[in-house]
C-alpha cells in the first residue's frame, strides 16, 4: 500500500512523507484551533448562568412570600395567586429568556468552531489533496511504462527519453554528459535519471531486475 502512495526514490519518499505529515500536523492544529474557539465563546454562557441564577432567585422569592401570605384570612388566597404570577411574569420570563440565550450561545459556538477549522482545513486540502493524487497517478503510470526488462532497445529507448526530454540541471546530477552516453551506448545513468524524475529508482543490483546496459 505504502509504495503504491510513495516514490521509489528514497529521497522524494522521505520529502513525500514528510509533506504528508505536515498537512496531517496543520489539520490537527485547526481541529485545536477551531475548540478553543467553541470554548472561548462557550464561556459567555457563565453570564446566561448568573441571569438564569437571578431569575430563578426572584421567582423563588414570590413564591416563597405567596406561600407565606396564603395562609391569611379572606385576601390570602388572592394574594398568594397575585404574587405567583408576579414571579412567573419576572423572574420567569428572566429564566426562560436566559435559556434561551444559552442555547443560542451553545449554537453559535459550535458554528463557529467548526468554521474556525474547516474554512482553513478545507483550503488547505483543496491545495494539497490534487497535487497528492496527481502525484499518485504520475507514480501508477511511471511503474506501468517504465518498467526494465533485458531488452537493450527498451533500454536505449528510455535514455533517449532522458536525454531528450528531461531538464539539464536534472541529467547533470547523474551524468556530466547525457549526449555523450547516448551515443556511446550507456544508458545507466540516463536510465536512472528518468526513474528518478518519476519517483522510481533503480533495482539494486543482485536484487531485482536487469542491468542496465547498450
Amino acid at each position: 500500500m505504502l509504495r503504491m502512495l510513495y516514490p521509489d526514490d528514497p529521497r522524494q519518499r522521505h520529502d513525500t512523507m514528510a509533506r504528508d505529515l505536515l498537512v496531517v500536523g496543520l489539520l490537527v492544529l485547526l481541529a485545536w484551533c477551531g475548540w478553543q474557539v467553541h470554548a472561548l465563546i462557550d464561556d459567555v454562557r457563565v453570564v446566561t448562568d448568573a441571569v438564569q441564577g437571578a431569575g430563578n432567585s426572584v421567582q423563588s422569592g414570590f413564591g416563597s412570600a405567596a406561600d407565606a401570605v396564603a395562609g391569611l384570612p379572606v385576601v390570602g388566597s388572592e394574594l398568594a395567586q397575585a404574587l405567583a404570577a408576579a414571579g412567573d411574569a419576572s423572574g420567569g420570563n428572566v429564566v426562560d429568556l436566559a435559556a434561551s440565550g444559552d442555547a443560542a450561545i451553545g449554537q453559535v459556538a459550535t458554528l463557529l468552531g467548526w468554521l474556525a477549522f474547516g474554512v482553513p482545513a478545507l483550503i488547505l486540502l483543496s491545495l494539497f489533496v490534487p497535487v497528492r493524487v496527481a502525484q499518485v497517478r504520475r507514480l501508477r503510470c511511471a511503474r506501468a511504462v517504465l518498467r526494465l526488462d533485458d531488452d537493450p532497445e527498451r533500454h536505449r529507448l528510455l535514455a533517449m527519453r532522458a536525454a531528450f526530454s528531461l531538464p539539464l540541471d536534472h541529467l547533470v546530477q547523474y551524468t556530466t554528459d547525457p549526449f555523450g552516453d547516448l551515443i556511446r551506448g550507456e544508458h545507466q545513468a540516463l536510465v536512472a535519471a528518468l526513474l528518478a524524475d518519476s519517483g522510481l529508482a533503480l533495482p539494486r543490483p543482485g536484487v531485482a531486475g536487469p542491468a542496465i546496459g547498450s
